[in-house]
């Protein structure tokens, strides 16, 4: 026997992503990525405590260009992860719940994390230099 035909229910083909929604997979997807970096920076502890080989190896591999492309989606990451965990902090004081507030607080998120991120880096690459 054939099973009659049910029609499909709309899936994300179907509908259009919103900010708030590209917003809330970005903060886990970079909650998973800041936690990886972590790990990341334990090991060039490590290396640190290690002695000057352990660390030539370490700085080595963060200054190569996969690298450094690396530390800079962490550092990305950690900025945006940091910005979007103060605007869900005020969420939970019930503040910016209405729509514009929503869309306007998250724009906000996404340019002083970019504005972060490139200050770090300037200031990191004068540091280096």
């Amino acid at each position: 026997m054939k099973s009659p035909e049910r029609p499909l229910s709309p899936h994300l083909q179907v509908y259009r992503w919103q900010l708030t929604a590209v917003l809330s997979v970005l903060h886990r997807a970079t909650g998973i990525w800041v936690s990886l970096g972590a790990v990341i920076l334990v090991w060039w502890l490590l290396a640190a405590a290690f002695g000057p080989g352990a660390y030539r190896i370490v700085e080595g591999v963060f200054r190569s260009p996969p690298g450094l492309f690396l530390v800079f989606l962490w550092t990305a990451a950690f900025f945006y992860h940091l910005c979007n965990g103060v605007r869900h902090l005020a969420w939970d004081c019930g503040w910016g719940f209405e729509i514009k507030e929503t869309y306007r607080s998250g724009r906000a998120v996404l340019a002083l994390s970019a504005a972060l991120t490139i200050v770090a880096w300037v200031i990191g690459f004068l540091h280096w230099s």
